[in-house]
């Protein structure tokens, strides 16, 4: 057997260690049976071509560098989903992007950096309206068809349930830091307003996203008191920047898994796991503490200042 197809199966155990749970992912997305996956596990056929490109593209692996294909070039793929009407693939590549979430509790050492001039995806998919809100800002500048408004957004039950899973998964990683504007909900409400004033967001909902912008910033408040999330009691660092943040980006790091996103288009990402892209970006975020106040655990005057300032944003309403 080629050397590649032992280094693709070696991939594959990365992201499910326990062969039965690579067994049921690998059924799931392939529509095979489970003595099919047990032949291509065992080697005693190979996968076809067909099954490993979807395996790779539904589970972000690079053959390039399986097969040892080194262009000296870094690859960033866009992810672009349809949370409104996702296609099969785009809801078999949300479903391994949550248990892919869900894999890294096996990782204490994980480590999660975002830079952000909005508030957290680990937070806001806590909040029903707050997630409604982006889902509202994504179709309005996203999608072809005709704005929809706040009332008539709702996400597919299997995506809301993927979302839903999300916000309690992100809370298994071994430390977060987060660098976040010192404006961050002004953006927010300023969009809010625009909304509103074009009449996709009614008075009364307008006063349940309010309600929620203040329900998570009390949320925040009490992590960055704790210096943890209160769910798991896994470390936080909340830093708050003295410089305008322009673009939202984040990196994954640890002994297996690598990889650093350029949050884009709202509600998607461009990421890489190039190892050496990987190391530089949690350089250059790294370096962004020296124009930033640490005030989880810490500086509780910074802390109580920052919270006050949103709510006074919030309260423009």
């Amino acid at each position: 057997m080629n050397d590649w197809y032992d280094s693709f199966l070696e991939t594959l155990y990365k992201k499910y260690p326990k062969k039965s749970q690579l067994t049921e992912a690998l059924m799931d997305l392939l529509a095979i049976e489970r003595e099919s996956v047990y032949r291509r596990l065992r080697k005693d056929i190979v996968f076809p071509t067909h099954e490993i490109a979807k395996i790779a593209f539904t589970w972000n692996i690079s053959l390039n560098e399986i097969v040892g294909i080194r262009t000296g070039e870094i690859v960033f793929k866009t992810q672009l989903w349809n949370y409104l009407n996702p296609s099969d693939e785009e809801l078999n590549a949300m479903r391994f992007f949550s248990e892919d979430s869900e894999y890294t509790r096996n990782f204490p050492n994980m480590e999660c950096m975002e830079i952000s001039n909005r508030l957290p995806r680990m937070v806001i998919t806590g909040f029903p309206y707050l997630s409604r809100f982006y889902l509202l800002k994504w179709n309005y500048q996203y999608c072809n068809e005709e704005a929809l408004p706040f009332s008539q957004l709702m996400y597919p039950d299997e995506v809301a349930q993927l979302s839903e899973n999300y916000y309690m998964v992100s809370k298994n990683l071994g430390t977060v830091s987060f660098i976040l504007d010192h404006n961050v909900t002004n953006e927010m409400v300023s969009d809010i307003r625009y909304f509103h004033s074009i009449y996709l967001i009614s008075d009364e909902e307008k006063e349940l996203i309010k309600k929620d912008l203040y329900a998570s910033l009390d949320y925040m408040t009490e992590v960055a008191a704790k210096g943890c999330w209160p769910e798991t009691g896994n470390k936080v660092n909340l830093y708050i920047s003295h410089l305008s943040i322009d673009t939202n980006y984040s990196y994954y790091h640890s002994d297996i898994i690598k990889f650093c996103c350029v949050h884009a288009f709202g509600k998607n990402e461009i990421w890489s796991r190039d190892e050496a892209m990987v190391e530089n970006f949690i350089n250059w975020m790294q370096s962004k503490k020296r124009a930033a106040v640490l005030i989880s655990e810490s500086d509780e005057r910074s802390r109580i200042e920052f919270f006050m300032k949103q709510r006074e944003i919030i309260d423009g309403l």
